[in-house]
């Protein structure tokens, strides 16, 4: 048998030389005629010639025809390619085998050499190309715990990567409100001098006195409730608001940290949100979800080591069960009669009354709770034992965390119940659970807001001098960044107290007692939604309080390093991989969808507490202001005239008029662009089951000549 010819590099490299390898293609089969050639090349497989690099014609062209019908091939062929060549994307992005890419960029750089580089921007850009890849590359090389995560996703699916993917997204937005927070409020307060202690009880004020220190010698009890609530030693310092002092470039810089990093938060969330939205939209648009996808275009050929083989063989064995599990649902919803989908419909329809019912107690109760806590407060049995102080100090957070850790669970049994696929069943269970948390978070704002306001009533008796409850609350801002910070705390120890004294055990128990006991406990399985609900309801709970309790993204980037070492170890040692999983994409999008509402959820206190509750007058950078935000005009009115007339310039009409007309401009030719996109879209898919039917038409010409002239 002949030997294949040796590959031409300098073939690949331009369009004029072509490999024509003719021993590998018509050698070990006789001609099947001309008609069956004009076929085969006819067929829009032939339209793929390119994708194989140049050099090769069509399949089953014969070797007696190569002279005739291969000077028109070839001249259409090369035209493809020069046009590939003359393409300013790098080799690697061409759609060419390795070789050819070689070839090809060895090729490139002689020309550039020989001819010039083209116009000034050209060589720009080509000069810009390759430090914006190596810094993309080096970024990417310094995300941590990129092969944890590769290997979470391989053994527990995309649901578990994704969990893990948002706890380090979140640890990075922590960290940068860390820093910024240090740069923009603990340097300027010290470096104006160290800040003053709090206002003694001598302090004449129309709004009472302020005093959070304790008197006399502090037991070991109480320096532990002080730690636990965030009161007496820690009430007067960096942790929270009314330890800054009244400064005039403190107050500014505060303010704009609080801006600042809500507006980096908002820019975050968004850019992942969008890189997610493109992957949703392609698997949702059934581009990519068919099987013929996974199988032949899949597979990473860059992997090398068994252990990378197998991770990659896993990742495709559940996106094949995703697809199957959900194509099997989508048929059975198909063939349903009139009788089965009324019957469908009904049980949906109770089984969203009871958790309407659900969410309503549990709402009900955090108010309850909250509401009732100053009043157990002032009882003398409550005042007596400290650790029953302490519960009731905590009893908000508990009730809270107690009806988060009950219903997310029934609303997993309840969603299976509903008939709706693995994706639309998860999605249901995450909205539950994100409205339960949030409205859990909010109804506790509100009873503070109730609190703080006297019911929103301002000729109240409380709250007509002041402007607030000045009687129960005279720093009402560090009373909610205590609260927030009780929240926190407490969820910290809920995880901890679950991993240790529930999971593991039960763990230990399934695996010693292979009997009836062990079957009792069942293997257990990484909660997706539960656990990546509890994120976004801890960084919201963080967001809500950081403007009050300006430590609390650190304290959360410390809590978020402790979380993921052991939410890991829980996995690997304690959870079983998912029976069923759920497509990345949903987790890609909807998980940044779920976190932006959080971060819009939190804004609305804070502007609130900004613009119109009246800030405390003992305590706090804002202290004498009538608002917080009173502040910012004041500190304007020092500037030279010409910055004030610039900054004043745009909050008038002349600037907002044309800006909302170029905003509109812009947002025209977006929605423009895109439904040309859309149509062109529409364009290729009908092209492609034109193609489709063309291609399945001449296959059966191609079967119908080769029974003609059969070969020998």
């Amino acid at each position: 048998m002949e030997e294949n010819p040796t590959l031409d590099s300098a073939a690949w490299g331009s369009s004029s030389g072509w490999l024509a390898p003719r021993e590998a293609r018509g050698a070990s089969f006789p001609s099947p005629g001309r008609a069956l050639s004009s076929v085969l090349n006819e067929l829009p497989s032939a339209a793929t010639l390119r994708y194989r690099g140049p050099g090769m014609l069509p399949w089953g062209t014969p070797e007696e025809e190569e002279e005739e019908d291969g000077g028109r091939s070839r001249q259409a062929f090369a035209e493809a390619t020069q046009t590939e060549l003359q393409d300013p994307h790098p080799s690697r992005e061409l759609p060419w085998p390795m070789q050819a890419r070689r070839a090809h960029r060895q090729s490139y750089s002689r020309e550039q050499l020989v001819h010039g580089s083209g116009s000034r921007m050209d060589q720009w850009a080509r000069l810009l190309r390759r430090p914006k890849e190596k810094t993309k590359e080096g970024l990417r090389r310094l995300q941590p715990w990129a092969w944890t995560l590769k290997r979470i996703g391989g053994q527990f699916g995309a649901g578990a990567e994704s969990y893990f993917s948002l706890l380090r997204f979140l640890l990075l937005l922590n960290v940068l409100a860390s820093v910024l927070m240090a740069c923009m409020t603990l340097l300027p307060t010290w470096l104006e001098g160290a800040p003053p202690g709090p206002p003694g009880l001598n302090t004449s004020s129309p709004c009472g006195f302020y005093n959070p220190h304790s008197e006399g010698l502090v037991t070991f009890d109480t320096q532990l409730f002080n730690l636990l609530s965030g009161e007496g030693y820690l009430e007067w310092s960096p942790l929270f608001y009314g330890f800054y002092p009244p400064r005039p470039h403190l107050a500014v810089t505060y303010l704009c940290w609080a801006f600042a990093v809500g507006l980096i938060c908002l820019l975050f969330i968004l850019h992942r949100s969008v890189s997610g939205l493109k992957q949703t939209l392609l698997a949702e648009s059934g581009a990519l979800t068919s099987y013929s996808h996974r199988v032949f275009s899949a597979w990473d050929f860059g992997l090398s080591g068994d252990v990378h083989v197998r991770l990659r063989q896993r990742i495709i064995l559940y996106e094949l069960q995703v697809e199957l599990e959900e194509t099997m649902l989508r048929r059975q919803a198909a063939v349903r009669t009139l009788g089965q989908q009324a019957r469908v419909w009904s049980v949906r329809v109770l089984l969203n009354l009871l958790v309407a019912a659900l969410l309503g107690a549990a709402f009900y109760g955090v108010y309850w709770a909250t509401e009732s806590t100053v009043e157990l407060q002032e009882t003398p049995l409550v005042q007596e034992t400290p650790l029953l102080k302490l519960g009731v100090n905590y009893l908000p957070s508990i009730f809270i965390a107690g009806v988060n850790f009950v219903l997310p669970p029934v609303f997993t049994l309840i969603a299976p119940l509903e008939g709706y696929t693995r994706s639309r069943q998860i999605i249901l269970i995450l909205l539950r659970t994100l409205f339960l948390r949030l409205a859990s978070l909010v109804v506790l704002l509100f009873s503070l807001w109730n609190q703080i306001t006297c019911g929103g009533d301002a000729e109240a008796e409380d709250c007509k001098t002041c402007g607030y409850n000045y009687k129960e609350l005279p720093c009402w801002e560090t009373l909610v960044g205590q609260e927030m910070y009780k929240l926190l705390l407490f969820d910290l120890l809920t995880g901890l107290a679950v991993s240790l004294l529930i999971q593991f055990p039960r763990k230990l128990l399934c695996g010693l007692c292979p009997g009836a006991l062990g079957r009792l406990a069942g293997t257990q399985e990484f909660q997706v939604p539960d656990e990546v609900l509890g994120l976004i309801y801890a960084q919201t709970v963080v967001w809500v309080g950081s403007f009050f309790c300006p430590l609390l993204p650190l304290l959360n980037t410390v809590k978020f390093l402790l979380l993921f070492y052991l939410k890991k170890l829980t996995l690997f040692f304690t959870c079983s991989p998912a029976a069923r999983t759920f497509r990345a994409s949903t987790a890609n999008f909807f998980f940044p969808l779920v976190l932006l509402l959080g971060l819009a959820i939190s804004s609305v206190p804070l502007l609130y507490s900004i613009f119109l509750i009246p800030p405390s007058k003992l305590c706090g950078p804002f202290r004498g202001q009538s608002s917080i935000w009173a502040q910012i005009p004041e500190s304007i009115s020092s500037l030279p005239e010409t910055a004030q007339n610039f900054l004043f310039f745009l909050g008038t009409q002349a600037f907002a008029v044309p800006l909302l007309l170029i905003s509109s401009i812009l947002m025209a030719y977006t929605v423009a662009l895109a439904n040309s996109y859309g149509r062109l879209i529409s364009q290729l898919k009908r092209q492609r089951e034109t193609e489709a039917q063309n291609k399945v038409f001449l296959a059966r010409r191609a079967v119908a000549l080769s029974s003609t002239h059969p070969a020998f």
